[in-house]
């Protein structure tokens, strides 16, 4: 009779766990909204958009997305490039190559990186890593969006990893046993068996990995520049939605224009992180045909 008692209640307060994430998530959405349907009322959308300027204090005030926005996109898929491929390798490394020993050592060092504080690798990145891209490429200044991309790169890896691994794990073992008595070798079994059955788990990890980075804050604010204009190269000083809204929101007039731009930015980047989640939900949930 207790045990019904306490199964039910540990029932109920998941039930109730669950309901309030989704309240919380959807009172997120509704004050956003409230707070930045002003500046979208009262500007034209498509400027917002695609406005090549962001110069929100000037006469008349300019409020183009576009470039930060770009920005945004350019950090993301730099590290997504950089983190992809060096996760999965890790991610195949630790679940079918390393021994037992150093398996356990490699995906404690690896979800390690994801205790860093992002401000820590943004010093790391203003100290090591942007001379080192100035003096490599012979530029004026190496905090660039190359130099952001490296940093979240690092951030997303833990992420990354952890799920891609978790993927490869779930994959059946009669699929591996079965490729190895056909002949073919580990190697093979690997790239034609495990990694296509693993491949909505790959997916998953990666749009999680753009989740997580086109969110980040303080180390992108740190190494990209945090310049204004429109990036014509990854070598180039950028900034992102978040850098933008960290950086202005502590000094902006409240109730100005420029207060509530700083919300509609917020909540396009709401709206962009929302579809990336649901995206990477639907392809961790796909069935398999």
């Amino acid at each position: 009779m207790i045990k019904k008692f306490f199964e039910s209640l540990i029932e109920k307060a998941i039930f109730i766990s669950g309901i309030t994430a989704i309240a919380i998530v959807v009172l997120i959405f509704i004050f956003l909204l409230k707070e930045s349907v002003y500046f979208f009322l009262n500007n034209n959308l498509a400027e917002i958009l695609f406005g090549m300027d962001w110069y929100p204090i000037s006469e008349p005030p300019k409020f183009g997305f576009l470039p930060l926005i770009l920005g945004s996109v350019l950090v993301t898929v730099g590290a997504i490039v950089i983190a992809v491929p060096v996760g999965l390798a890790a991610a195949i490394y630790i679940s079918e190559v390393a021994p037992g020993w150093f398996k356990e050592i490699l995906k404690t060092g690896i979800e390690l990186l994801a205790a860093i504080p992002s401000i820590v690798l943004g010093f790391v990145g203003i100290v090591v890593l942007a001379p080192f891209i100035r003096n490599l490429f012979n530029l004026p200044s190496g905090l660039t969006a190359f130099a952001g991309s490296i940093m979240l790169a690092f951030m997303a890896m833990p992420t990354i990893v952890s799920i891609i691994e978790d993927a490869i794990n779930s994959v059946p073992k009669s699929y591996r046993e079965g490729s190895l008595a056909l002949g073919a070798t580990h190697l093979q079994t690997i790239r034609r068996v495990i990694l296509p059955a693993a491949s909505s788990g790959i997916m998953a990890a990666v749009m999680l990995g753009i989740g997580r980075v086109i969110g980040e804050t303080m180390a992108v604010l740190m190494v990209t520049g945090n310049a204004a204009i429109m990036p014509t190269s990854i070598l180039q000083p950028v900034r992102t939605l978040t850098a933008t809204i960290a950086a202005e929101m502590g000094e902006v007039i409240q109730g100005s224009m420029h207060y509530y731009a700083l919300f509609g930015i917020g909540f396009v980047l709401f709206v962009i992180t929302f579809f990336i989640n649901l995206a990477a939900d639907m392809f961790l949930h796909r069935k398999k045909s």
